[in-house]
């Protein structure tokens, strides 16, 4: 074999291990994307922005706060939306990776119609009390440039009440009667709690499986048919006295 064939030989194998370096390279990166982006990066994120979103440490009632904090940051839609299952709107409380959600019905906003859809959340007692107090919204937003429509979970502005509950802190919520819009979001004097994930108008198999569900059905009727002060189950409990 010359000199020459030699090197050219040489230079293509060179050229073919690069190339499946490179391909490697790439898959790896692609590989580690995922991972960087499964469930348990939304919920490691907000954990260590805690201090961020909750400066005195109480998340009580506070799922408007996580709402307002993401839909101010510089996210995607698709983040967004992930971001919205990793914390419940009633209660605040974070919600693990691998939760899954519940499927519940609500009235939309001024109007009897029922809006079904999914919901994450800490425990079955805000399922019962999202259904009763919440109501669903359409709303609209930009995200990166796209504007997106989707809907969210919301309560009537609670700043005007006699008797706000203590648990909260108000100052997260309220200036004098007004929604403290710098630390909430609200459309339409309505302040938002969370998001409703895949929301459709309900058909009667959607409310069938609902009324027959062991919890969202025959709990929740329980539940939602208790009078208020004879409820115990902590930070439903707040959420009530907030929204209602």
């Amino acid at each position: 074999m010359n000199t020459k064939l030699l090197i050219f030989v040489k230079n293509n194998i060179i050229l073919v291990l690069l190339t499946v370096l490179l391909v490697l390279t790439e898959n790896k990166n692609s590989y580690s994307s995922e991972i960087t982006k499964g469930e348990a990066y939304f919920y490691d994120t907000l954990v260590n922005n805690w201090d961020k979103i909750f400066p005195d440490g109480n998340r009580n009632a506070a799922g408007p706060k996580f709402f307002k904090y993401l839909i101010d940051q510089d996210l995607n839609f698709d983040d967004f939306v992930e971001f919205n299952k990793r914390y419940c709107p009633v209660s605040g409380s974070l919600i693990a990776p691998g939760s899954e959600p519940a499927f519940i019905s609500m009235n939309e906003v001024d109007s009897d119609n029922k809006v079904c859809g999914d919901m994450y959340r800490c425990c079955w007692p805000c399922v019962c009390d999202s259904m009763k107090y919440a109501r669903a919204m359409k709303i609209s937003h930009k995200f990166q440039g796209i504007e997106e429509r989707f809907t969210v979970m919301t309560i009537d502005n609670p700043c005007g009440k006699d008797e706000f509950p203590l648990e909260v802190n108000r100052d997260y919520f309220c200036i004098g009667e007004k929604m403290n819009l710098d630390q909430v979001f609200a459309v339409d004097q309505k302040m938002v709690i969370g998001l409703l994930h895949k929301p459709t108008s309900c058909n009667s198999s959607d409310l069938l499986a609902i009324n027959n569900h062991p919890v969202v059905g025959e709990q929740c009727k329980i539940r939602n048919s208790t009078k208020e002060e004879d409820l115990i189950s902590g930070m439903g409990d707040i959420f009530i006295k907030l929204s209602n």
